[in-house]
C-alpha cells in the first residue's frame, strides 16, 4: 500500500488513544513516518484509563491491537510527554520542526461545567477525573475522593452508567440517585452498560418516573410504554446484586445551584422542573419555574468534557474550531482546524476523536474517527512537499534535552513485562502502578 509520493512525507500526531493510534497506523501503512507524542506513560487513553476494570477482555483484545500498531517501524512512540502552553513542549514548536502535518487527538482532557452557585464545594466532581481515578490514571489515582452515602450523578449515558457502577459494585453506597434533565425517552446508556447494576434499580420509583413524564412524552411523539419496556427488560437480565445499594432514576430536573453545610461541603442541590419541547426535531428541556430540593451528601457531574484550552488552539463551544469549509473533506465532517479571527484554516493542522468533537462515541468511534482524519491528512499530502526524515531528528533532538525522562516503545514492553509479573505474583487479572514514579523505577527511569 505504500505510495511513493507520500514515502517522503512525515506526520505528528498528539495523543495515544484510539483516534490517534489507528490513524498513526492508517498513515504508516502507506508509507509514511510517524511521531506520536502522549501525555501519560502508557499509550491507550480512555481504552486504557477509561474502560471499566472489570473488563479486561475488552481491554486486552484493544491493548494487543495498539501493540500491533506500534511495532510498525515507521511509527515512533514518546510518551511521558506533555504538550500545552504550559508543558513540555508547545505546539508552536512542533510546528517549527517541519512535519508536513500535525493531528490533535489528545482527546478531551477540559472538564465542562454548569456555571451553578455550589459547583466548587467539597464533595463535589466531574466523572473522567473519578473514572481515571479507579482506572489508576496518574496522578489522578491520587487523589482523595470524599464519596458519601448518598449521591447524585448527574447525566444519564455511559459515563453514568459505568460510574453508578463503581458506587454500587465497589464502594457499595446507601443511595445512588441518576439526575436528567430531560425525559426517559433521552436516556443515553446502553443496555449492557446498565445490566451490572439494573438489580439495584428501585423499579417503583422508575415507573412512577415514566408514569409522570408520559403526558409530555406523548405530547412530542414519543411511546413512554418502549421506554418503559428498554428498561425493565435491562432489569430481567440484570446481574446479581453485588451490594444493598438503592439505586433511582429521576428524570426532568435540572440543577440550578448546590447546596452546603457549614464546612464547605455539598448537602443537597436545588433543582428546576423541567418540560419537554421539541425544537427543529430536537427534544429539548424547558424550566417550569418549579423548584425542588434533594438531600446529597455527593454530586458527579457525568455531563460530557471539554477540550484543553491550554493546547493553543481556537476553541469555540467547548471544542476546536474547525473549517466550516473543508478542503479535505472525509464523509462530509472536516477534520481541518481553523482559526475565526482570521477566517482562515489552520495550515496542516488536523483533529480527530475527541479531540474534533468531545464525548462523542466509546472506542469503535472515535476508531474510525481517527483513520478518517489519516485520510484527510492523506489527501493533504498529495500537495506537499515530502520533508524527509528531519523533523523526526529535530523532534528526538528536543526530546533528548528535557529534564524528565521519555518513554519509547522499548520501555513499555519492560513496563508491561513487570507489570504482567506483578500481577502473577498477587494473583490478579491485572496490575498497574499507582504512580508515573513506581512505572519509571520499575523500567530503570526513575
Amino acid at each position: 500500500m505504500e505510495n511513493p509520493v507520500l514515502s517522503g512525507c512525515s506526520v505528528l500526531i498528539i495523543g495515544a488513544g484510539p483516534a490517534g493510534l489507528f490513524a498513526a497506523r492508517e498513515l504508516a501503512v502507506r508509507g509514511i513516518q510517524v511521531a506520536v507524542l502522549n501525555r501519560d506513560i502508557k499509550p491507550g487513553g480512555l481504552a486504557e484509563y477509561g474502560i471499566f476494570p472489570d473488563k479486561y477482555k475488552m481491554k486486552d483484545g484493544l491493548r494487543c491491537q495498539f501493540k500491533q500498531i506500534l511495532a510498525n517501524e515507521l511509527v515512533q512512540y514518546y510518551g511521558n510527554v506533555q504538550v500545552s502552553q504550559q508543558g513540555d513542549l508547545k505546539l508552536e514548536q512542533l510546528r517549527e520542526m517541519g512535519f508536513n502535518a500535525i493531528l490533535i487527538a489528545a482527546g478531551a482532557q477540559g472538564t465542562k461545567r454548569l456555571g451553578i452557585p455550589g459547583e466548587d464545594l467539597r464533595g463535589v466532581y466531574h466523572a473522567k477525573d473519578l473514572v481515571y481515578h479507579y482506572n489508576h490514571l496518574p496522578p489522578f489515582s491520587q487523589m482523595h475522593f470524599e464519596i458519601g452515602q448518598r449521591i447524585g450523578v448527574v447525566g444519564v449515558g455511559n459515563v453514568m452508567a459505568d460510574i453508578a457502577h463503581y458506587l454500587i459494585g465497589y464502594l457499595h453506597a446507601q443511595e445512588v440517585i441518576a439526575i436528567a434533565r430531560r425525559g426517559p425517552g433521552e436516556i443515553k446508556f446502553d443496555r449492557k452498560e446498565i445490566e451490572p447494576i439494573a438489580a439495584n434499580v428501585d423499579v417503583q420509583v422508575l415507573d412512577e418516573e415514566i408514569e409522570r413524564a408520559a403526558p409530555l412524552m406523548e405530547a412530542i411523539g414519543q411511546d413512554p410504554q418502549k421506554t418503559k419496556a428498554f428498561l425493565h427488560a435491562a432489569i430481567e437480565k440484570a446481574q446479581p446484586c453485588c451490594s444493598s445499594t438503592h439505586f433511582m432514576l429521576r428524570f426532568l430536573l435540572s440543577p440550578i445551584r448546590i447546596l452546603g453545610d457549614e464546612n464547605g461541603r455539598v448537602c443537597g442541590v436545588e433543582l428546576e422542573e423541567n418540560t419537554l419541547v421539541k425544537v427543529n426535531g430536537e427534544v429539548k428541556a424547558r424550566g417550569t419555574g418549579r423548584k425542588v430540593t434533594m438531600d446529597l451528601d455527593t454530586i458527579i457531574f457525568a455531563i460530557g468534557d471539554a477540550v484543553d484550552p491550554q493546547l493553543g488552539l481556537p476553541v469555540s463551544g467547548g471544542e476546536y474550531a474547525k473549517n466550516p469549509n473543508p478542503r479535505f473533506p472525509v464523509e462530509g465532517i472536516s477534520y481541518e482546524l481553523y482559526d475565526p479571527q482570521s477566517d482562515k484554516p489552520l495550515e496542516g493542522l488536523f483533529v480527530a476523536g475527541w479531540a474534533r468533537q468531545a464525548s462523542t462515541g466509546l472506542v469503535g468511534i472515535t476508531r474510525r474517527d481517527g483513520c478518517n482524519a489519516a485520510h484527510a491528512i492523506l489527501q493533504y499530502l498529495q500537495t506537499a512537499q515530502p520533508a524527509g526524515s528531519l523533523p523526526m531528528e529535530r523532534l528526538r533532538h528536543v526530546l533528548g534535552r528535557l529534564k524528565k525522562p521519555v518513554i519509547t516503545k522499548d520501555d513499555l514492553e519492560k513496563l508491561e513485562r513487570v507489570e504482567r509479573q506483578r500481577a502473577e505474583e498477587l494473583s490478579l487479572p491485572e496490575f498497574k502502578f499507582d504512580t508515573n514514579e513506581e512505572m519509571l523505577a520499575a523500567i530503570g527511569k526513575a
